[in-house]
């Protein structure tokens, strides 16, 4: 188990240096000076010399792999420069200002996922074909369908227009929370209830639920203590997945619902040409999957003995 663990982490090591220089290499492509950006935003205009200067101050007459190395090197200590909006704010203080709210909107649609999934891919294994599993079966159809932008504005519209129940947009609670929180989870939850039912029902049909049933162990027993514990390996890795995808996922989300969270500082910076927000955040982005990737290798190992065995 030991060598498996190291083995993966081994692994994930060039991964995370091949994800930090194409991120490096994204921004570096795009045609515009960030010298002239800078320049621009500062109100200066952007003469010969002021942008020579300023690509002297920012390093930018550096070779290529130079540049790289000392971004990596900053990179790797949590300093990426200062934003270009504003010389007073730095990258690594705007983005811990951000992700407390994507990671709260985050938490609270993965609950709402796994809650909703659970409960719901139980009941439609159990119940197969009945009226409730046709129905789950056509929510499901329609949910993963439907772009969750066009989601989140038809329940703005429902609940807070029509009804008046719950706020447009912003923090401040709970009730700010709910709508973005289920438009996040509604595309997530169909696919989980598809693969919790079909894994369930798979499983059910194995020889081991009959000997089981045949030594006289409760039916809660088997369902729970061998049918979805068996069931549930693949969806681990699904959801350790899901997990970057979902604070990925928050940029339409939160800026449909004006949430201030990291994804709305990316597109803040996308449009205001602020290069080091970018590229801090397409890093991020990479090490998380990465990290998560790496979490449910391991989680996966301590669940299945054969791979514990194996290593």
């Amino acid at each position: 188990m030991k060598a498996y663990i190291a083995k993966r982490i081994l692994v994930s090591i060039p991964l995370l240096f091949g994800i930090s220089f194409i991120a490096f290499v994204l921004v570096n492509l795009i045609p515009v000076d960030p010298a002239e950006v800078i320049l621009r935003i500062s109100d200066v205009y952007p003469t010969e010399e002021a942008v020579t200067e300023m690509r002297e101050q920012l390093g930018l007459n550096d070779p290529f792999l130079v540049r790289y190395g000392k971004w990596l090197s900053k990179s790797l200590r949590f300093d990426f420069g200062a934003t270009f909006t504003n010389n007073n704010r730095t990258v690594a203080g705007e983005i811990a200002r951000s992700l407390p709210a994507t990671l709260e909107l985050a938490g609270a649609a993965l609950a709402i996922v796994v809650v909703v999934s659970l409960a719901a891919g139980i009941s439609c294994a159990l119940w197969r074909n009945s009226l409730f599993d046709r129905a789950m079966r056509l929510l499901v159809f329609v949910g993963t369908a439907m772009p969750n932008y066009w989601v989140g504005l038809l329940l703005m519209w429902l609940f807070a227009l029509k009804l008046d129940v719950l706020p447009t947009s912003g923090t401040g609670g709970m009730k700010h929370l709910i709508l973005p929180a289920v438009t996040l989870s509604l595309t997530y939850i169909s696919t989980y209830i598809r693969l919790i039912r079909n894994n369930m029902i798979e499983n059910m049909n194995e020889e081991y639920v009959l000997y089981a049933d045949a030594r006289g162990l409760r039916r809660k027993t088997v369902i729970f203590g061998h049918v979805l514990r068996n069931s549930l390996h693949t969806c681990v890795t699904a959801l350790g997945m899901s997990v970057p995808q979902l604070i990925a996922g928050t940029v339409v989300i939160e800026n449909i619902f004006a949430w201030p969270g990291i994804g709305r500082l990316c597109i803040s910076a996308i449009f205001n040409r602020d290069y080091p927000v970018i590229q801090a955040y397409i890093l991020i982005m990479g090490v998380l999957f990465i990290f998560c990737n790496l979490a449910v290798d391991i989680l996966h190992c301590l669940m299945d003995p054969r791979l514990r065995r194996a290593g």
